[in-house]
């Protein structure tokens, strides 16, 4: 289901506006050694079979390569093929197995503390998952309740709950369009139409500039450059015994910050998100004064709108021309 937030404000009589809906910052997480230190296949799932998880992630490479495949499907393929005869999969347990996934420091407690932070500066803070991990595993996990969207892979089912089929894949560059969605409040994924529709840079609820986006590995390139390409922001997290991925992101320009993944309260990583929610608020308050008093000089001058915004070119650069 689809939710669009109204985050317009009233326009007073002095040109500034009156904020009746708070802005919107979005925090958009992949899963898998971002906020988990494991891929989540290996904690239920290949526990349950006795595989290694190195013996499981080599056959899916070597089936993405024999088949020519995509390496997201060959996974959800190996996954049915490994567990036939010997688990029964199904929707209900997959979702079991999300109860046991283990996380970073501090996840339990990042999402409420994080929440209540952005309200005392006017925000609302909400939260997303755009992965390559199964949908189904994450909505069983104790955090699930936290995302404002799950887009991640998937299968469709039988009657009797029975994976048949993947109904969607997500992988490192398919994860872009997921960005787009969450910029314009398109969270149906069949919904293609609006989603490609042309839509102002201030009719969308939720700017790139107000976004910030973790991730742990060269699959999450392509979704950090864009974000940080349209004004938002990148985190490149890290374990404490290998930093050297996240560091080779934030030297080639790739993310903003290079940060451990200790979501903790009074570590780094909260310290630089709440920075970063500070300058979001500022930005959007600025924006909106510069709305503000476009809007007036106009109607003083008895002016009609351009059909250039000014409003999204002057607080989104990158946006200048689209």
């Amino acid at each position: 289901m689809t939710v669009l937030h109204d985050t317009r404000s009233a326009l007073r009589k002095d040109g500034v506006f009156s904020m009746s809906h708070p802005p919107i910052a979005s925090l958009i997480y992949d899963f898998d050694k971002t906020l988990s230190p494991n891929n989540m296949q290996e904690y239920g799932f290949l526990k349950g079979l006795n595989i290694r998880p190195e013996d499981f992630w080599q056959a899916c490479r070597e089936c993405a390569v024999r088949n020519q495949m995509d390496s997201v499907l060959a996974y959800m393929y190996m996954m049915t093929e490994k567990a036939r005869g010997v688990m029964t999969l199904t929707r209900d347990l997959f979702r079991s197995m999300g109860k046991t996934i283990e996380y970073f420091p501090g996840v339990d407690t990042w999402f409420d503390r994080i929440n209540a932070y952005g309200q005392t500066i006017g925000l609302r803070v909400e939260h997303y998952i755009i992965s390559s991990g199964l949908t189904e595993i994450i909505e069983g996990t104790a955090i699930a309740k936290h995302f404002k969207a799950i887009f991640a892979a998937s299968y469709c089912y039988d009657g009797n709950g029975h994976p048949l089929w993947p109904s969607n894949a997500v992988n490192y560059t398919s994860k872009t369009q997921f960005l787009f969605r969450i910029n314009k409040g398109i969270l149906d994924i069949t919904n293609d139409r609006d989603l490609n529709a042309y839509t102002p840079e201030d009719r969308r609820p939720i700017p790139f500039r107000n976004m910030i986006y973790f991730g742990d590995g060269l699959t999450d390139v392509p979704s950090m450059k864009m974000t940080r390409s349209k004004g938002g922001f990148s985190i490149a997290v890290y374990t404490p015994d290998d930093p050297s991925i996240a560091d080779d992101m934030l030297t080639q320009n790739r993310a903003d910050f290079a940060l451990e993944a200790d979501y903790r309260e009074g570590g780094n990583l909260e310290y630089v998100i709440k920075a970063l929610l500070r300058r979001i608020a500022a930005t959007d308050e600025c924006a909106r004064i510069h709305a503000a008093q476009i809007d007036r000089a106009r109607a003083r001058g008895g002016q009609t709108a351009h059909a250039f915004d000014e409003r999204a070119a002057w607080a989104d650069p990158a946006q200048d021309g689209e």
